[in-house]
């Protein structure tokens, strides 16, 4: 395997200058680690720039935004979902393949609208069509989907973005289309296991009043036609989708018409985009959206695995992916494979960086110290709605920390399904890397009880997780017995079921009245490793687990790392029990495999 490093480039520039209009290559995935089915657009009164929405699933703050002017340089600007009264019944959905799929990003502008707010980029707003799904429901239950609008005329404002408007469909992956005479219309997926297809109606924005669903297509037979966008270019409208599923046999196919509602006629070479039946280490490629840069040539985004063809090791999930689209008057598209070395069209030869924006570069390092009076970075992330009042930064007593209270729910929850709106204490960042070091430092000294736990996990799912903890455990294994309790480190895991777990004594150098340093490792494309040492001495960091890749791949999102403090349901406790500061948060990128 070859090993790509990527370095921070920092330096900055105000226009896409010195570009080579001869082909460029860049290297795939854009945006990697948890970035699902991706909506990307172009807007030039927004200083040339191009944004990107991704999907959330379960995680909170949900569906990221991020901006490049470069196409290759991606930073974080907001996130679409960041208030919780947004979308409560997220703190309560069941499975980890419940809550918020596939955004569809459009900016229209509605100069004609006088009642919207202005910014200084032109008269235009940004929308998010998209579905929290409820997949815990059947099939034909109606309740399944809550389909939604937001919009905002500021997207690097996280707060800006207006609260849902809901609308009536009987599935997911909605995506809105303004036709020449400024009627909107939205279509999505119907759900397959109750008839596989594509639908479409009008729409109004402000009201979430649905006209008649039509059914303008469904796909080649392809199992799960999903995805839908709507184009139109040179008086057709084209009619891209996902079919396949979104694993191995995933793919992008295309139909068109001169009438918005049909008949649709699929494209001679069908699918026009897919890496399925091949050797390619980039797998699962589909889900597909195509917008244009600023010379008007023509781009694809999708979602794809780097798993090759065994489709085994993945558990980054499904990252976004660029590849250069040739789309002639009139004609079909031919969209580029993708693979991890692309030759694409011109790019700028030096980097063009977005000057706005708080959040990080998708490829830079994490030094966070938490100093007060800031807030919680971009890229931190939640499973689920946090519970209130749960992550401090830097109170008074613990500057230059997060401080974290405890829940009684561990990593696993109740079932590794769900919460019942509990809630669990952990806070992480998405693993972007295939190769990196992940390091916290943790005051473990208010630890206090049985079962009471502090640590690092690579976390998947709540039944896909590694953990490596500092725990209280009584000193004898002994239960007629009482015996003092005394600091273990724990290393454990979930796999789709409960792996046995390992016990360590704490080393006589170390001790949780001082700062102790937990480290995750990926150190090869393959393994994580497990440590932990004094965190004033971390060359005496000691290895006590390692997990497999393999291990952490499954479903639909991708690993996360960060720490997590619980009773572990111990009776009689509740959240808050015990507080815990974690400081001196590092992520070092080491590599990208990608070949």
């Amino acid at each position: 395997m070859a090993a790509i490093l990527f370095s921070c480039l920092l330096l900055g520039s105000s226009a896409w200058g010195n570009v080579n209009h001869q082909n460029s290559t860049y290297t795939n995935p854009i945006l990697p680690g948890f970035h699902p089915d991706p909506s990307c657009i172009f807007v030039p009164s927004w200083d040339n720039t191009y944004f990107c929405a991704s999907s959330s699933f379960n995680v909170f703050p949900g569906i990221p935004i991020h901006a490049s002017k470069d196409l290759r340089n991606w930073k974080l600007i907001g996130n679409a979902i960041s208030r919780p009264e947004m979308l409560p019944k997220l703190a309560t959905t069941i499975k980890d393949t419940s809550g918020v799929w596939a955004p569809t990003l459009r900016y229209h502008d509605e100069s004609s609208d006088s009642n919207m707010n202005r910014s200084d980029h032109g008269k235009g707003r940004f929308w998010i069509s998209t579905t929290l799904v409820f997949d815990d429901l059947a099939a034909d239950n109606e309740s399944r989907w809550d389909n939604f609008v937001i919009s905002t005329d500021d997207p690097f404002k996280s707060d800006s973005w207006t609260d849902p408007v809901h609308f009536d469909f009987g599935g997911y992956d909605t995506s809105l289309f303004w036709d020449d005479d400024e009627q909107v219309y939205v279509t999505g997926s119907h759900e397959y296991k109750v008839w596989p297809g594509v639908q479409t109606a009008t729409i109004n924005l402000q009201t979430g009043e649905t006209g008649t669903w039509l059914n303008p297509w469904n796909g080649t037979g392809g199992l799960a036609p999903e995805g839908p966008h709507l184009y139109k270019k040179d008086d057709y409208y084209y009619l891209l989708l996902a079919e396949g599923g979104t694993g191995e046999g995933h793919m992008v196919t295309m139909a068109r018409s001169r009438n918005i509602n049909g008949p649709y006629e699929p494209a001679p070479h069908n699918p026009v985009l897919t890496n399925a039946n091949t050797t390619a280490f980039f797998q699962a490629v589909g889900h597909a959206d195509l917008f244009q840069d600023v010379h008007g040539s023509w781009w694809a985004v999708a979602l794809s695995t780097r798993s090759g063809p065994d489709s085994k090791n993945y558990p980054m999930g499904r990252e976004t992916v660029l590849t250069p689209v040739t789309w002639e008057k009139a004609e079909w598209p031919i969209f580029q494979s993708v693979s991890g070395i692309i030759n694409g069209w011109g790019l700028p030869s030096d980097p063009v960086l977005v000057s706005d924006g708080e959040g990080p570069y998708v490829d830079n390092p994490d030094h966070l110290t938490f100093p007060p009076n800031s807030t919680l970075p971009l890229h931190l992330i939640h499973w689920r709605l946090p519970t209130p009042d749960t992550y401090l930064v830097s109170p008074p007593g613990s500057e230059n920390s997060l401080v974290l209270r405890s829940s009684v729910l561990n990593l696993t929850s109740t079932d590794g399904l769900s919460t019942g709106g509990q809630g669990q204490t952990f806070i992480g960042r998405r693993q972007t890397d295939s190769l990196f070091t992940y390091q916290v430092d943790i005051n473990a000294a208010n630890l206090r009880a049985h079962e009471d736990e502090v640590g690092v996990s690579v976390f998947l799912t709540e039944a896909y997780h590694f953990d490596l903890g500092i725990v209280l455990l009584p000193q004898a294994n002994n239960t007629d017995t009482f015996t003092e309790l005394a600091p273990f480190f724990r290393f454990r895991g979930m796999s789709g079921y409960s792996l046995p777990e390992t016990v360590f004594p704490f080393p006589p150098d170390m001790s949780i009245d001082t700062p102790i340093t937990l480290e995750v490792k990926a150190f090869n494309w393959t393994h994580y490793s497990f440590a932990a040492g004094p965190g004033e001495a971390r060359h005496l960091m000691q290895t006590y687990g390692v997990a497999r890749g393999e291990q952490l791949s499954a479903g639909f999102t991708g690993t996360l790392l960060g720490p997590y403090a619980t009773t572990n349901g111990r009776e009689g406790s509740v959240n808050g029990d015990f507080e815990v500061a974690v400081g001196n948060w590092t992520y070092l990128p080491q590599g990208q495999i990608i070949n």
